[in-house]
């Protein structure tokens, strides 16, 4: 008999914790509902319906009944298109800005982290361009550019130099000109994540290095660079990712000219999908830019055990 009690308090006892257990789930998918909603609909749904209007000819207006199935001919397509080939090569070349922000961070960050007069006022003057409309940022240096009445060279005539430069109007300087653009706009962000990573740095650290007698590149190289090496990661991976969505600014800014020396991939996959009506062809960008994108971020998660110091 008191076997037979025992028994049946282990199986109420377990009965009671497989539902309170089930309980639990079902309380966590209640919670996690709404967000898996959100990026099944608004991403995975989508992804998947690129990934299956890549492989055919097709606009979105002329209706599902003229759907032609192509394979990967959209794919081959991209190899000879010249305005994608530049739009890629000139995606290629916004990766520097990448690099160039986050130095010019990171040297602003380091001197801000001291003691300097007016510390908040300088981290709210280099974070406004990164919250502010890119529109309005666009507008603003349309204006110090323009090639003729631009505060810009009037300075540059005022110092002597004969040849202007025409910025955004000039094939040679348009694409630099927005790079110097993004880095602008892009710094504050940097700087506001590595002047954070300074601050917890342990200060025992420093000390020990004075305590070894090591100079200022030397605590600078041996301690402040390794402890800011997952900050600097996180940066780079976002920073590349970013300069592969950049469209609003070279749609405002330049529209891709002139004679698409400022196009990258994202714009000229909305001019041929909104513009020119090619959907398929479109899709084919865009799986491309996914696939590169992922391959570029496997890379630098591989190369990164070589050099983040956790």
């Amino acid at each position: 008999m008191y076997v037979k009690c025992i028994r049946f308090h282990t199986r109420g006892g377990s009965r009671m914790a497989a539902r309170r257990k089930w309980l639990e789930t079902l309380t966590g998918y209640v919670f996690i509902g709404p967000m898996m909603i959100g990026i099944t609909v608004l991403t995975i749904i989508p992804m998947i319906a690129g990934l299956l209007l890549s492989l055919v000819d097709w606009n979105f207006v002329s209706g599902l009944d003229k759907v032609k199935f192509v394979g990967l001919q959209n794919f081959a397509a991209l190899l000879h298109d010249e305005v994608f080939l530049k739009s890629f090569g000139n995606n290629m070349l916004l990766l520097i800005v990448v690099p160039a922000t986050m130095l010019l961070a990171l040297l602003l960050a380091i001197v801000l982290n001291n003691k300097v007069y007016w510390k908040d006022f300088f981290k709210v003057i280099y974070f406004m361009p990164y919250i502010s409309s890119i529109v309005a940022v666009a507008a603003v240096w349309q204006v110090l550019l323009h090639p003729s009445y631009g505060p810009v060279n009037h300075f540059l005539q005022t110092v002597g130099v004969e040849h202007l430069p025409k910025w955004l109007a000039d094939t040679h300087f348009a694409l630099l000109s927005v790079m110097m653009i993004m880095v602008w706009t892009q710094i504050g962000f940097s700087l506001i994540i590595y002047l954070a990573a300074l601050q917890n740095i342990p200060r025992d650290l420093f000390e020990a290095a004075d305590i070894d007698g090591a100079s200022g590149w030397q605590k600078f190289r041996s301690v402040t660079l390794p402890m800011l090496s997952p900050t600097s990661f996180f940066l780079l991976v976002t920073g590349i990712i970013g300069t592969f969505k950049v469209f609003d600014l070279i749609a405002v800014l330049t529209a891709g000219g002139p004679a698409n020396s400022t196009s990258v991939i994202v714009y000229y996959l909305y001019q041929s999908a909104f513009i020119q009506l090619k959907t398929g062809y479109a899709s084919a960008m865009a799986v491309f830019l996914l696939i590169f994108v992922l391959f570029i971020t496997l890379l630098q998660w591989v190369g990164q055990k070589k050099w983040v110091n956790y």
